[in-house]
């Protein structure tokens, strides 16, 4: 058991409190699941719906390659970099409370695209997104579980939210392609608006405030929150600098030692600190890190397959933003209606050989892009089918692998970790098809009118940044299979 385990209130201490009245349907609480399924829908669509609009975007602003790549990154950075850092703060202060703040910051920043015109702002623009979607991701599985006392609602509800999000990460890249058809690109961000309004609104009258006892008084670890995120940031700047400076500047380097000398100290003190950031004992659990590196390799093959995709069409190919979102249909059939297959499937083979066949349809799918994108579109389209099947499972057994394995009263942590996971992969896909492809092309990748060489070098670049990305989701998917024998073994 973790060192802080005295220190938490129980999920069965929280659900006993004579104080809270539960509904007793979903009709009953429809306000409170409409507020937080626009969480979730939040989430899923802003990981989708901006891919297709890069190429306009960095037309429009006069971005570079390495722009580009952090108007995505920066939100996974930040992201992932804070959600350990909010979901503490929230199991504190209270999680309605951080989410209704984390709503109002997304109303704000999703509004403030309206006034940019350059790239950095942006980018500056999509970090603070980031912070909001920090602050009211982890929560909202937490708030829509204890919403019920019996654990068919409790089911019901995270089923009809998380179909919600899916419904939004599978349309995100048509329906933006058709938007740009007739619309400026800032309406792809600008719908946040709405969205975040109807949140706060199903939130704060759906949702009872937090009770004392639900709430955890532990210290805040900032010196672990502090050295946490600086080791996610560093880690994915030091590549683009390499870039960007060259291997002869000392500037690249000193960002790769940071990011070393930050996840030392970060490892120091969450073994040393009496009241941890994250328990490391609880990452260790064979169950739990297994969990966590499938549902990594899943996050890192997502962005990188999406980010090359739109480039592919549309900066290789010439499609319009429009026909490059019917080019991404293969993979919103298999998201939209794969979702009855899910259940008879893991009867069938169990949920350990579905957790290592689904996360293995990943990778294959990133290695058909990688292999054979440069032959047509095709290739592309079994990529996106493949990537698209194992997503659709994965995610389900890797969510159940890290609950199963943590104690009951700390799945909210768990909650955390399994975001946390995939946006730090998302971001560190992002960075490296980024880079390679910054690396590898020259001149202005957004120029409507490429040399044969130029052409010839991104096909290169996409080629080696698929085959980088498809041996670390290998890499993470081997580390899954292992820690998931390693719990079977200690049975």
């Amino acid at each position: 058991m973790s060192r802080n385990t005295e220190h938490t209130t129980t999920t069965a201490e929280a659900q006993a409190s004579p104080q809270r009245r539960r509904p007793q349907s979903l009709r009953a609480a429809w306000v409170a699941l409409a507020g937080l399924s626009a969480v979730f829908l939040f989430e899923m669509l802003d990981n989708s719906i901006l891919n297709v609009a890069l190429p306009t975007i960095g037309r429009e602003l006069d971005a570079t390659t390495t722009s580009l790549q952090w108007v995505t990154g920066a939100y996974a950075v930040v992201f992932g970099g804070l959600m350990l850092l909010c979901s503490a703060i929230a199991d504190r202060f209270g999680r309605r409370r951080v989410m209704l703040i984390g709503l109002a910051l997304l109303a704000l920043a999703s509004a403030a695209t309206a006034l940019v015109t350059t790239p950095e702002q942006l980018i500056a623009v999509r970090a603070a997104m980031g912070v909001a979607a920090a602050m009211t991701t982890p929560g909202s599985m937490a708030l829509a579980f204890r919403l019920f006392d019996t654990e068919s609602l409790r089911v019901r509800a995270l089923t009809l939210i998380s179909t919600v999000g899916l419904v939004g990460l599978a349309i995100g890249p048509t329906a933006g392609g058709f938007v740009l058809a007739f619309a400026p690109w800032q309406v792809l961000l600008l719908i946040n608006v709405p969205i975040a309004i109807l949140a706060f609104i199903g939130i704060r009258l759906g949702v009872a405030k937090d009770l004392a006892d639900e709430l955890h008084r532990d210290p805040l670890d900032i010196p672990g929150a502090l050295f946490g995120t600086a080791t996610i940031v560093l880690a994915l700047v030091a590549p683009t600098m390499f870039v960007d400076e060259g291997a002869g500047s000392w500037m690249p380097w000193a960002a790769t030692a940071g990011a070393v000398a930050a996840a030392v100290l970060f490892v120091v003190r969450e073994r040393t600190a009496r009241f941890p950031l994250l328990d490391l004992e609880l990452v260790a659990l064979p169950l739990v890190s297994s969990g966590l590196a499938y549902k990594a390799a899943s996050g890192l093959a997502i962005a990188g397959l999406g980010y090359m995709v739109t480039l592919q069409l549309q900066f290789a190919w010439g499609w319009s933003p429009a026909m490059a979102s019917i080019g991404m249909l293969p993979q919103v059939v298999v998201l939209l209606f794969g979702g009855r297959l899910v259940s008879p499937f893991l009867r069938k083979v169990g949920m350990g050989r579905a957790a290592w066949m689904s996360a293995a349809a990943v990778v294959l799918g990133l290695a058909v892009f990688a292999a054979g994108s440069r032959f047509g579109y095709g290739w592309i389209a079994l990529a996106l089918v493949l990537v698209a099947a194992g997503m659709r499972i994965v995610g389900v057994v890797a969510g159940t692998n890290v609950m199963t394995g943590l104690p009951e009263n700390r799945t909210t942590i768990g909650a955390a970790m399994i975001d946390t996971s995939s946006q730090v992969a998302t971001g560190i896909g992002i960075a490296v098809t980024g880079t390679i492809l910054a690396a590898l092309f020259t001149g202005d990748i957004s120029s409507p009118a490429w040399t044969a060489d130029q052409a010839a070098a991104f096909q290169t670049g996409v080629t080696v940044a698929g085959f980088a990305v498809t041996a670390l989701a290998a890499a993470l998917v081997a580390v899954g299979m292992v820690r998931a024998r390693s719990s079977h073994a200690a049975r």
